[in-house]
């Protein structure tokens, strides 16, 4: 058996038939309706057409539903009530009542800096809303955000990939670390000689030996030793801080006052260019309020870091 042309069948003769097996009565259900009785009369007549079958008869007072309507009305109410469901899930997203969860793509770095002041105002203004952090590739960012399996991803985007939408947040740039009492660093003044002669901690996702620092004291007919890489930003301090190593990283990351007894920050002897932290969704979700919303919250947060 073939299934019904619904684009053949007005879908509000459904919504006549479930107010009629409440009512049971014609004039009732116009009144709730809205409609003149003979508007709900004519109703009834298409329904009994569709169903092939009286559907109500009149009893008394009452229009009483007949074997059929009996039988059918269960799976048109249900029907009518996923409709309902689906309609009100695109109503307004309130982020007072929700119990949504959104999923951000970030690294420790972008963790470390945005979440904890997004956490602590969300819970605040939108106590029922989960988070999820995810660590992605830049290469699969787009499939993600696609996908849907990231709702949008935090990050420097230089080539973002196609269908996506971006908004800077924060502008960022290198500082020099060392530990406390560092016997080189501690000079007045120091070169881009004396910077790369020092032994290096570099932090890398891409497994090489060669970051920006590298390529800016190429410049300067430079070269300097890595002794250790890492994909582990956030451990850098740790280690920097009971080494003689040195690091060039992001300055939020050691703006907390937790370093001060352990670490030196300085400039860089060297001149190293800012960069943009960006957050980046999906046109697919550009006009989804509970996405809009997730972006303001990010940019209000942002702004005071």
């Amino acid at each position: 058996m073939g299934l019904i042309d619904l684009s053949a069948i007005d879908l509000n003769l459904l919504v006549a038939f479930e107010v009629l097996f409440e009512e049971k009565s014609v004039t009732a259900s116009a009144t709730r309706l809205y409609l003149g009785q003979p508007a709900m009369s004519a109703a009834l007549g298409r329904l009994r057409t569709l169903f092939k079958d009286d559907l109500f008869i009149r009893i008394g007072r009452e229009m009483q539903p007949t074997a059929k309507a009996i039988l059918i009305a269960p799976g048109i109410k249900a029907a009518l009530q996923q409709i309902r469901q689906t309609l009100e899930s695109n109503q307004t997203f309130d982020a007072t009542t929700s119990k949504s969860t959104l999923t951000i793509g970030s690294s420790d770095y972008t963790s470390c800096i945005v979440m904890p002041k997004l956490l602590k105002v969300c819970h605040q203004i939108a106590p029922n809303i989960d988070f999820r952090l995810i660590g992605f590739n830049k290469d699969s960012v787009g499939e993600l955000l696609e996908q849907r399996e990231i709702d949008l991803a935090l990050g420097v985007f230089q080539n973002p990939p196609r269908q996506t939408m971006q908004m800077p947040l924060f502008s960022e740039h290198f500082v020099g670390i060392c530990r406390r009492g560092h016997p080189v660093i501690t000079q007045d003044d120091i070169s881009p000689e004396i910077f790369a002669n020092l032994l290096h901690a570099l932090f890398t996702i891409r497994q090489d030996e060669v970051g920006e620092i590298d390529k800016v004291l190429s410049q300067y007919n430079q070269k300097r030793r890595v002794v250790l890489t890492t994909p582990h930003l956030l451990i850098l301090p740790a280690i920097i801080s009971s080494s003689d190593l040195v690091a060039a990283v992001p300055s939020r990351l050691v703006a907390p006052k937790v370093y001060q007894d352990t670490l030196e920050i300085f400039e860089l002897p060297i001149q190293t260019q800012p960069w943009m932290i960006s957050m980046l969704w999906s046109k697919l979700t550009d006009q989804d309020q509970s996405n809009c919303w997730l972006r303001q919250m990010l940019k209000n947060v942002c702004q005071e870091i």
